[in-house]
């Protein structure tokens, strides 16, 4: 009998194979579309739209998560209480992916005196320390820290919108 394995369960291969599902750039894209809509629901559910209903359907459409309530239920306290846990989300999640490809072309930065970066003093000692550690690390670590990271938002969202 063959047993078929949890794709939910961290095993190497779904730590390597992570950065480039799917799952992960939605969870990213909500990571950074959550602020600039949270924001500006907070005059527009002043005026009276419905905000909520918006809200619900962005996490609906990116973190595949289906949350129930009326159309104007809990739309401005979400955004207003939400501001910044989406602020801090969205700013840890642009600047661990920024890490990437910054480490990884660290050559095109580091300028003429390498002596002193980390991996140096060689210029291959230096680029392979941050395209290791700084570069591929970073890749294998932001999908982990952003599932994190929209999880906490996530139940936020539940509790407000639901």
């Amino acid at each position: 009998m063959t047993t078929v394995p949890d794709p939910t369960s961290v095993h190497a291969w779904n730590l390597v194979r992570a950065p480039f599902t799917s799952t992960t750039w939605r969870r990213t894209a909500y990571a950074l579309v959550a602020l600039p809509l949270g924001l500006a629901c907070i005059p527009l559910a002043l005026l009276g739209a419905p905000t909520a209903r918006w809200q619900r359907g962005l996490v609906h459409r990116f973190l595949d998560t289906e949350i129930a309530g009326t159309a104007r239920a809990g739309g401005l306290p979400h955004a207003l209480l939400a501001a910044p846990l989406n602020l801090i989300t969205a700013f840890i999640t642009l600047y661990g992916w920024a890490i990437v490809p910054m480490n990884l072309g660290w050559p095109l930065r580091a300028g003429d005196d390498y002596s002193s970066a980390w991996g140096g003093p060689t210029f291959a000692g230096a680029w392979a320390f941050h395209a290791v550690l700084g570069g591929i690390g970073f890749l294998l670590l932001m999908p982990w820290v952003v599932r994190g990271l929209t999880a906490v938002q996530l139940r936020v969202a539940r509790s407000f919108l639901s």
